[in-house]
């Protein structure tokens, strides 16, 4: 990374507790960022308070909650992102996929037609890289 990087740091355990695996790696993630000079934000998903996207009219016409502009405006201001979670039933925690959903709408991760030629991705150009942990060995995982 290059010396001066903004960084959002998006903690998606569904445990606000620190004593967590994930959130000592956020920390350990933060340290090194600022000690190399970097400045970092960080967004704690468990702490947020927003609904579930329940329609199209949901995701597409109504404003996102104060919680979530807020962090919108944290990951807008980086141009680099970390996203950590842990494994949870195969998958990202489905309150990290419910703050996915509410976060990266229409007007703000893009614009124009979802998913159809001609859309523009207003997040281009930043990085990112996911750092996801597990509570079973990985050879289980695999052969799983």
């Amino acid at each position: 990374m290059e010396i001066g990087k903004r960084i959002t740091i998006v903690q998606g355990h569904l445990d606000p507790d620190p004593g967590h695996f994930c959130h000592a790696l956020a920390a350990a993630y933060d340290r090194g960022a600022v000690g190399a000079g970097h400045e970092v934000r960080s967004i704690a998903v468990a702490r947020l308070d927003f609904p579930l996207l329940r329609n199209s009219l949901d995701f597409h016409e109504c404003a996102p909650p104060a919680d979530i502009k807020t962090a919108q405006d944290k990951i807008a201001w980086a141009n680099h992102l970390l996203i950590v979670y842990p494994l949870w039933l195969g998958s990202m925690p489905a309150l990290l996929k419910g703050f996915l959903e509410q976060a990266f709408r229409p007007g703000f991760a893009f614009s124009g037609p979802a998913f159809q030629k001609g859309w523009v991705r207003a997040l281009k150009g930043r990085s990112a890289r996911i750092a996801v942990t597990m509570g079973v060995p990985a050879f289980f995982y695999r052969t799983y």
